[in-house]
């Protein structure tokens, strides 16, 4: 009997300690199945600092992302790699955005990134003759088409009593406004930070610059296909939670953050951190970025830069249900 007995406690101490084994690999297992997804950023701009910070402090991996970012110089770029499905998401404008739609392409917002009404603007040359605003007129000034760059330079010469026609303006890619400046291949260049700080930077005394602040607020968001929401509805929630811890690193941490996105620690430090409280990080569906893309569509169509001349319903290009679930309070489109 007593070796009976022995046998049972034998055999019930191994069960204990199988369950325990158990309990414990279930602790040490992640918490999501690991998930791999492509997205494509303009990692040369700070409203992509989420991006950057979630893949370098670890928030995609914490929710269990094994993402890979695809650098480029611009948020239409970026949105291209996503239509030609090199990409799953990307960080894009506003205007990009409104271009897709017009095309009737299935182009979904999931969340805004980023705002700043402060980091686009124009820099001329002094030794060009370019020395107040109405000094541009007649002047070759570079510009990307077609994107924030052009939006900000037409509405300046607006507030100009000028029209596009007054200057003749040249297209160029970001990343080559400001050689072209250097070289004198044009009088000014209209862009976005950090392309403009660094070519302030690099022409010194004889920079001029004029402030975008009043003619253009960028509206920096993240997107995918309506194809890609709708398949991996769970996966896009993962996204914007790690999107959402990033975004509040950025915030608080201006020092940190100023040594990964490599662009920005090309500049001076204390004039970026300078600027650092004018950026508004934090994930957002607001109702105002219907009415910019709105703005952004009439642009379009009166300088006639898209297919149709039809304005669409953006709150078709909403992806409403991923924030609605990471961030409730942030989701005020009227839907």
């Amino acid at each position: 009997m007593r070796s009976r007995t022995m046998q049972v406690l034998a055999v019930l101490f191994l069960l204990l300690a199988l369950g325990v084994a158990w309990l414990w690999q279930q602790r040490s297992l992640p918490a999501f199945a690991p998930k791999k997804l492509v997205i494509a950023a303009n990692t040369e701009y700070v409203g992509a600092c989420a991006v950057v910070a979630a893949q370098a402090r670890g928030f995609f991996a914490a929710q269990g992302l094994q993402v890979q970012v695809l650098p480029f110089s611009s948020g239409k770029a970026s949105l291209q790699a996503v239509l030609d499905g090199k990409a799953d998401v990307a960080t894009v404008a506003d205007i990009p955005i409104v271009y897709a739609a017009m095309d009737g392409l299935p182009v979904k917002v999931l969340a805004t990134l980023f705002r700043s009404g402060t980091d686009h603007g124009i820099v001329g040359r002094r030794d060009h003759g370019v020395v107040t605003p109405a000094s541009l007129k007649g002047k070759r000034i570079g510009m990307t088409q077609g994107t924030s760059s052009h939006f900000t330079l037409d509405v300046f010469l607006n507030w100009q009593r000028m029209e596009g026609r007054d200057v003749t303006m040249v297209n160029y890619k970001p990343e080559e406004l400001g050689p072209a400046l250097q070289r004198g291949d044009v009088d000014a260049i209209s862009g976005w930070e950090p392309f403009l700080g660094a070519t302030r930077k690099q022409l010194g005394d004889a920079a001029v610059s004029f402030s975008g602040e009043q003619a253009y607020e960028s509206i920096y968001n993240l997107v995918a296909l309506r194809r890609y929401t709708t398949e991996n509805p769970a996966v896009v929630r993962r996204v914007l939670q790690a999107l959402s811890d990033a975004s509040l690193y950025c915030e608080r941490s201006p020092q940190e953050v100023h040594g990964i996105l490599p662009a920005i620690a090309r500049l001076d430090r204390a004039e970026v951190l300078a600027a650092w409280p004018a950026y508004h990080f934090g994930l957002e569906l607001d109702q105002s970025l219907l009415l910019a893309l709105e703005d952004r569509a009439r642009w379009a169509i009166r300088n006639r830069l898209a297919g149709s001349r039809e304005m669409p319903n953006f709150l078709d290009n909403m992806y409403l249900d991923g924030l609605l679930q990471v961030r409730p309070a942030a989701v005020t489109v009227i839907h």
